[in-house]
């Protein structure tokens, strides 16, 4: 066994808004010199991802030793057990676990929002499916109001809210819902936290 740090490489895309959690949570806890970002694509048959997730879904954390962990709420827990630290999740007690259940809601608006966009990139040519869609948009609306009513501390960056950040500016690049207008306490939070935690600028996708 090595005697030194282990080192991490993360398969992931740079459009990838849970990719991109990950990227947060690896800039915040200050592991950037002990991960390499190494593309995935979720699409191509030959793509080491399937071996490394079964289920060739990104991100998925590739360990020394060749063991893979995912999806990024769980690599996220291991990189804060890497660095020994709990500033992204409560170490225990009722807090710890109020967090988790806040990003995963938070992680609910971002799978709900890929499912509408896939909805016609998979299915090209062919009309949408219009109850689809609105099954769907009833998460985000639901957990968006959630959040709407109790936004996190804007000065605060942890599992929440690299997990929310992630998920609204997913919704302002795809654009699958409108939620400005509705949620000005969440759009407020958002500029408030872009401006005081610099890895939500530098994890952005190039084209968003």
């Amino acid at each position: 066994m090595s005697s030194g740090p282990q080192n991490y490489v993360l398969r992931s895309s740079l459009t990838s808004p849970f990719g991109r959690k990950v990227r947060m949570a690896v800039e915040v806890l200050g592991l950037g010199g002990r991960v390499t970002l190494a593309h995935a694509d979720t699409l191509d048959d030959n793509d080491t991802l399937r071996r490394q997730n079964p289920l060739g879904k990104m991100p998925c954390l590739v360990t020394d030793d060749g063991t893979a962990i995912y999806d990024s709420g769980v690599i996220i827990e291991f990189l804060a057990d890497v660095a020994g630290s709990d500033r992204l999740i409560p170490a225990r007690g009722p807090e710890r676990f109020k967090a988790l259940t806040r990003a995963r809601l938070a992680d609910g608006i971002t799978d709900a929002a890929i499912l509408m966009i896939y909805d016609s990139r998979f299915r090209p040519g062919e009309p949408p499916s219009e109850r689809w869609l609105a099954h769907q948009r009833g998460k985000i609306v639901r957990a968006l109001a959630a959040f709407e009513a109790l936004p996190p501390d804007p000065g605060k960056t942890d599992i929440v809210a690299i997990g929310l950040g992630c998920a609204l500016g997913y919704l302002d690049w795809r654009k699958p819902v409108e939620w400005r207008q509705d949620h000005p306490r969440l759009a407020a939070w958002l500029a408030t936290f872009a401006q005081q935690e610099p890895a939500f600028d530098r994890t952005r996708a190039p084209s968003a």
